[in-house]
């Protein structure tokens, strides 16, 4: 690549829990010889997503271009976060040719998309495409729809309320950004969801916009890299729910660390996590766990009710032996009070 010409930036948004970080994972290993770099946006102080990332770390995108942010919306601070970690990435030598960023699930991405207007950097990068990726399962579900009975009775007790749920609104802002649509966990989803699926964002999406179809984050980085969008030119045709404001919040969701000693079953602990979900509204919990007589550690990832864990790793001698979760819902339902109380038992 030129020195001259603009590197370009994939930016990967969807929803918590969607895939991105799987995605990522299988475009870092598969990467056709191009040198890649990421930059992992995460909700919440606990850094899993970049832990995972480096994890997976090769010639053409070694450890120390992957890059993450923890506890912030890098599109909330431009000038402190976002336009010094993609000046230290046009730094490396060599330079990158390609560079991935990460969202956070909770992230709209089109503020994070007008960053790229900053003087400082739009005459040397370009938004190859922005990849919006829906969790199959859950968007045939409606667990991104609003509750319209909720929402009336809010309306009819508060008339200044008059916008959607914040899932939904979050939803259908990464759809409306989006070059393109990648239909996630299609495998539990079966064809009737996947048909469910796409009707609704068929019908959610602003603008025609291809939707393809994958399972554990495999497809072709042909198909995803190199669209050319040159997004940031482009930021008026993607409509946001956000649009006229100054800024945007993060208010209406939260997130809790919780830190246990070992545990004894992971089963147990599945069952507990289950539990949030069903029971208090937990949307997202990430993490690692000590089992007890285990010299491996434990990543844990739950949608909802969807729990997925694996051993991933040994501990490190230098490592205390400890469990430390993630946990992420709507802003009223995290007290962490209760959430240790239903982990511990």
């Amino acid at each position: 690549m030129s020195e001259l010409s603009k590197v370009p930036v994939t930016i990967v948004t969807g929803f918590l829990g969607a895939g991105k970080t799987t995605l990522i994972s299988h475009l870092i290993r598969n990467a056709g010889g191009r040198r890649l770099a990421v930059v992992v946006n995460e909700f919440g102080t606990l850094g899993v997503d970049g832990d995972i990332l480096q994890a997976c770390a090769i010639p053409d995108c070694p450890a120390e271009n992957i890059i993450e942010l923890a506890n912030g919306c890098i599109c909330c601070t431009v000038a402190d976060d976002f336009i010094p970690t993609v000046e230290k990435l046009l730094a490396l030598d060599p330079r990158p040719d390609h560079i991935l960023i990460e969202t956070s699930g909770l992230a709209l991405p089109k503020p994070l998309l007008k960053a790229f207007d900053w003087p400082a950097i739009r005459s040397r990068i370009t938004v190859d495409g922005v990849l919006a990726l829906a969790d199959a399962e859950a968007v045939a579900a409606g667990r991104f729809a609003p509750d319209v009975a909720a929402l009336d009775a809010q309306r009819a007790a508060d008339p200044s309320v008059d916008h959607e749920a914040p899932l939904s609104e979050v939803f259908e802002d990464q759809l409306a950004c989006a070059d393109m649509v990648l239909l996630t966990k299609v495998d539990l989803a079966g064809p009737e969801g996947v048909a469910a699926a796409r009707a609704v964002i068929l019908r959610e999406a602003p603008r025609p916009v291809p939707v393809i179809e994958l399972t554990e984050g495999v497809v072709d980085p042909r198909v995803i890299l190199g669209l050319g969008a040159a997004a940031e030119d482009d930021v008026a045709a993607r409509p946001s729910h956000h649009d006229g404001e100054d800024d945007h919040e993060h208010e209406d969701f939260a997130s809790t660390v919780i830190a246990l000693g070992e545990i004894a079953d992971p089963a147990d602990l599945v069952a507990r996590i289950e539990t949030l979900a069903r029971d208090h509204h937990i949307l997202r919990v990430k993490g690692y766990a000590a089992v007890a007589d285990k010299p491996m550690r434990l990543l844990v990832q739950a949608v909802g009710a969807r729990v997925r864990h694996q051993y991933d790793r040994p501990w490190r001698p230098d490592e205390a032996r400890h469990t430390t979760l993630v946990v992420i819902a709507e802003h009223d339902h995290v007290d962490a009070d209760t959430i240790r109380a239903v982990l511990v038992g």
